[in-house]
């Protein structure tokens, strides 16, 4: 089991990017790898059912694992298709899966699914007919259905669920299979003494199961749509600051709730991971409120968020340590920080942002704090090494004479500094492992095509590259004994 209160390193790698894409034999061998190499985390993104752009932070339900992951080599194993069938379109697999299963499966495999039924059934059920009526309405927007499904009529729900039944019973199996496959991945990494690092948005997409089964608990008008919109101030970054377009929460009503709503969404996430990474932090103490008409996030301003309530109301679920991770990059105030601080919960820092001013920049090495989790880079950044051959002479040189390096120590000085940090974790991209340059970063952050798609292939791993990872982990103080 992973002690999250040790000093270890992990390797951040969606899903999406191993070889194969699925969780297959590729996710057991890179379990393998890890273990070898002495880490102790798999760090992911968020895995839930994308839109189309494929981006693992607008999902279409808050529980839901992504279909796309699965390895149907799994049920073609247990005879629940045939070879034909698993080469089929993605959309028909579930369907002559799920009859297969209904035909083959052993007496404790259908047990598994109708318990998998039950205790999922709070997200499950709507999860499934919004999906079956998603399909039926050709994708469009659960605002644009009829109003009695918009609105959640009782009896238009009930018509609907049985004759959409065939296909509602399919996604619902495809969700087992997809639990099924991780929780077997869980547990071999577990026998291998390694941890998993998940990822939760704080915000979820407008066009979901979320927003669509739980209208109340966000600021929407009578047609469903957003009132106001979730995104970031202008910044140096953007004069007209990020608007991401995400409904906001009503924060009364789930206060009033006990925020039982994202106890149940943490429930379902502390099933598949051993500590969860939250994104956006600091928008549980203010977040920046923008009117839905408004194009750009220029006209926003600040609204208190949950604040110490909402931590609380967690810790009396999941205990006191909760398993979380603050992602708290950007403009911080001294409010955000004690609200991690009074939580004790660890906050991130990124090397590649170290090397702009002078020597009290928080993200340098020397000035971590041990309850952190250090990176060299995230899926936002560049590679390390395309990051390096972007920055002009005097930042190379500050690194260099920062890391006693020379230029062609890089990128590896870099990830030795993440190493030798006092963070009490240390996480590295796999592409700044294999060394790879920027043609091969996961996601360029205000662009929409060709993010989320980079794989690697196992041909890029060099022979010795788990005994010098190891041997950087013992000399540094993150190797746990197995």
């Amino acid at each position: 089991m992973f002690d999250v209160q040790t000093r270890s390193a992990g390797v951040l790698l969606h899903p999406t990017s191993l070889p194969s894409g699925v969780l297959g034999v590729d996710a057991y061998r890179f379990v393998d790898f890890l273990a070898e190499a002495g880490f102790s985390l798999w760090q992911v993104l968020p895995l839930g059912p994308p839109h189309g752009d494929r981006s693992p932070y607008q999902s279409m339900s808050v529980h839901a694992g992504d279909p796309a992951l699965i390895d149907w080599q799994y049920a073609v194993s247990r005879s629940w298709l045939t070879d034909a069938e698993s080469r089929s379109v993605a959309d028909e697999r579930k369907y002559f899966a799920a009859q297969g299963f209904g035909r083959q499966a052993t007496e404790s495999d259908k047990r598994a699914y109708r318990e998998f039924c039950q205790t999922q059934s709070s997200w499950l059920d709507d999860y499934s007919l919004f999906r079956a009526l998603k399909l039926h309405y050709n994708g469009v927007s659960w605002c644009d259905w009829p109003k009695p499904l918009r609105d959640r009529d009782a009896s238009a729900l009930q018509q609907w669920a049985s004759q959409l039944a065939k296909e509602v019973e399919a996604f619902r199996f495809e969700q087992f299979v997809f639990f099924t496959q991780w929780q077997g991945i869980r547990d071999y990494a577990r026998q291998k003494g390694v941890g998993l690092f998940g990822d939760m948005p704080i915000f979820v997409a407008h066009d979901s199961a979320d927003v669509w089964g739980n209208p109340e608990i966000f600021r929407l008008d009578e047609r469903g749509q957003p009132t106001v919109v979730a995104g970031v101030p202008p910044d140096y970054f953007s004069a007209t600051g990020q608007r991401w377009g995400n409904p906001l929460y009503n924060w009364d009503v789930l206060a009033q709730q006990n925020f039982a709503w994202w106890n149940q969404r943490m429930a379902t996430q502390l099933g598949l991971f051993d500590v969860i990474r939250i994104d956006h932090f600091r928008g549980f103490e203010a977040y920046w409120e923008i009117a839905a008409e408004e194009k750009t996030a220029i006209n926003g301003h600040w609204e208190l968020g949950p604040g110490a309530a909402f931590f609380e109301a967690l810790q009396n679920k999941f205990g006191e340590q909760l398993p979380l991770v603050a992602e708290d990059l950007g403009v911080i105030t001294e409010q955000v920080e004690a609200l991690r601080e009074a939580f004790h919960l660890p906050g991130m820092k990124i090397l590649q942002f170290a090397f702009g001013g002078g020597a009290d920049n928080p993200y340098l090495p020397h000035n971590h704090a041990q309850n952190s989790v250090v990176y060299t880079g995230t899926h936002d950044n560049n590679t390390t090494l395309g990051w390096w051959q972007e920055q002009p002479a005097s930042v190379r040189q500050h690194v260099c004479d920062y890391l006693m390096c020379n230029e062609s120590a890089m990128p590896v000085a870099l990830v030795r500094s993440a190493l030798a940090s006092r963070s009490r974790w240390c996480v590295l991209p796999l592409q700044d492992l294999l060394m790879l340059d920027g043609q091969h970063r996961m996601n360029v952050p205000g662009t929409e095509k060709g993010n989320w798609s980079w794989r690697f292939a196992w041909d890029q791993f060099q022979p010795e590259l788990a005994t010098q990872c190891r041997q950087w982990l013992g000399l540094y103080g993150r190797l746990l004994p197995r």
